[in-house]
C-alpha cells in the first residue's frame, strides 16, 4: 500500500526570552507561532472501519498537538530553567501561565521537545514525518524524522 503524508497547521502566541543571549531575544518578547505537524503512513484498508481510506482522521491529529502542546504554550512565557522562578512569580498577573524548560526555548530546541512529545502520542500505525515551526513570519526551523535515525 502506498504511504501518504498528512499536514495540519497550528497556531499559538507564546513569549519567551534567550538566557544569557547577546542579543535583544534576551527581553521577554512574544511570537505569533505557526506549527506545521506531518506525519506519514498507509491508508486504513478495511471496508468495515469507520476511518476507511485515512492515515489519520485530521480530528484526531488536532486533538493530540492541542493536548501536547497548543493548549499548554498558547499565550504562555517561556523560559530556561536557569531563570529564577522567584523572578517570574514577582511579575504577578503577567505571569499566571509560564513555564520552565530544561533547555533554552529556541525555535530549534522547541521542535527536538515537540517531536519527542508528539512521537509518543501518536498511533502506532502513524509516524511523525516532520515539523516546521516559524516563530516569524519568515523565520523558521524544521525537523525531519529521517534526519534524527
Amino acid at each position: 500500500m502506498a504511504k501518504i503524508r498528512l499536514t495540519k497547521e497550528f497556531r499559538f502566541e507564546m513569549a519567551h526570552a534567550l538566557y544569557n543571549y547577546d542579543g535583544l531575544c534576551k527581553n521577554i518578547h512574544g511570537h505569533s507561532y505557526i506549527l506545521q505537524v506531518t506525519v506519514i503512513g498507509e491508508p486504513v484498508p478495511e471496508d468495515e472501519s469507520p476511518k476507511l481510506g485515512m492515515v489519520m482522521d485530521f480530528g484526531d491529529l488536532k486533538a493530540i498537538v492541542n493536548r501536547e502542546i497548543v493548549n499548554d504554550l498558547d499565550h504562555s512565557v517561556v523560559v530556561s530553567h536557569k531563570v529564577s522562578a522567584d523572578l517570574l512569580k514577582q511579575m504577578g498577573q503577567m505571569t499566571e501561565r509560564y513555564f520552565i524548560m530544561d533547555y533554552q526555548p529556541t525555535c530549534e530546541n522547541m521542535l527536538i521537545d515537540f517531536a519527542a512529545r508528539l512521537q509518543n502520542a501518536l498511533p502506532e500505525r502513524v509516524a511523525l514525518f516532520s515539523l516546521k515551526l516559524h516563530e516569524t513570519a519568515n523565520s523558521f526551523a524544521e525537523w525531519y524524522a529521517s534526519d534524527n535515525i
